[in-house]
């Protein structure tokens, strides 16, 4: 076992699929969720099953913990000091934000302004933490790069996701602390989160119920792959922010600093329609779908498409899963899952 990583939001799509691809490397990870009912907790539990099926003994820890809970974190942290910490804790979900924001508040800020405290006081390494293709919000020059301002967000979810850049660049700054913030552009796949549009469409199209589709399917979304969300998840964490040496503060560059802190893309940089995805997911589950088209909903973003040079050039990986493959992956998945 090469170091100890500290994954947060573990039982989640994204943090218990990397949990898997760290420990089959041999990583010792601690994974850390507070299991909310936000969606199915059992869905969650059957995330959990999975990583215990893989760790050898002593490879894996898991903690039942919010990141609100300044304390429970704070031990945690000095009993395992993790060299690398990856934080995937958040309270997800654009619309939801709308509907409940002190969870975002909570959860996005508060939480995670304690686990940068943690990283600072016990000897963390590299901090790699999600972001989101949200905070691009109302900008329409596609596709959306790093060195764009994001300074008009449209949801709470996005501003709480651009609060977490400028609180991460400020501990880089600060303390020293390296630290990569990555912007995930609509991931999917096998043990997606219900909430998304791939489980959704598939419950709907199965059981014959419209499906709603939103700006009436004149909406795009550069939908990647979860495998290769890992990867490049992964490549970070190898890989700790650093300074960089032609930083100009009379022009400064968005994504990087003179502390060692980065911003980046990860994307599949092939935004598709979302009345193709719905093609494509009626091929994968062998079922018309019955449409429901609907107004753009208050939040939501018209397009979005990844420019991923920067990703490429620092960590020498493109994201490169087409939605096909990525989509039929996800339709094999549903039905062993579902029975």
């Amino acid at each position: 076992m090469s170091r100890t990583v500290l994954v947060t939001g573990a039982a989640g799509f994204i943090g218990a699929a990397l949990s898997k691809r760290l420990l089959q490397r041999g990583d010792r990870v601690v994974g850390l969720d507070n299991l909310n009912d936000y969606y199915d907790p059992g869905l969650k539990q059957s995330r959990l099953r999975q990583v215990e099926a893989i760790a050898p003994g002593g490879a894996w820890r898991f903690e039942r913990l919010a990141l609100e809970d300044d304390q429970g974190l704070m031990a945690l942290f000095a009993e395992e000091r993790p060299q690398v910490v990856v934080n995937l804790a958040a309270q997800a979900g654009v619309r939801y934000s709308l509907e409940n924001p002190a969870a975002y508040i909570q959860s996005n800020l508060v939480g995670f302004g304690n686990l940068l405290e943690g990283c600072r006081y016990h000897g963390t390494q590299n901090l790699v933490y999600a972001s989101s293709s949200s905070v691009y919000g109302g900008n329409r020059n596609l596709p959306f790069h790093e060195r764009q301002p994001v300074n008009h967000p449209v949801s709470l979810y996005a501003a709480s996701k651009k609060a977490n850049e400028l609180m991460a660049h400020t501990y880089s700054h600060l303390y020293g602390l390296p630290a990569t913030g990555l912007r995930f552009f609509t991931v999917y796949g096998p043990w997606g989160r219900p909430d998304m549009a791939p489980m959704l469409f598939a419950r709907a199209i199965l059981a014959g119920e419209p499906i709603k589709v939103f700006n009436h399917g004149k909406m795009q979304r550069d939908f990647t792959y979860i495998d290769d969300i890992v990867e490049g998840v992964l490549r970070c964490c190898d890989k700790p922010a650093t300074s960089n040496p032609e930083f100009d503060p009379l022009q400064p560059d968005p994504a990087t600093a003179a502390a060692p802190h980065r911003v980046l893309n990860i994307g599949n940089s092939q935004p598709t329609e979302l009345l193709r995805f719905i093609e494509v997911m009626e091929q994968a589950f062998g079922r018309k779908a019955v449409k429901d088209f609907q107004p753009i909903q208050p939040g939501d973003v018209i397009a979005t498409a990844a420019d991923t040079s920067a990703l490429e050039k620092w960590i020498n990986f493109t994201p490169s899963t087409s939605i096909e493959d990525g989509i039929q992956s996800f339709a094999e998945w549903y039905f062993k899952y579902f029975d």
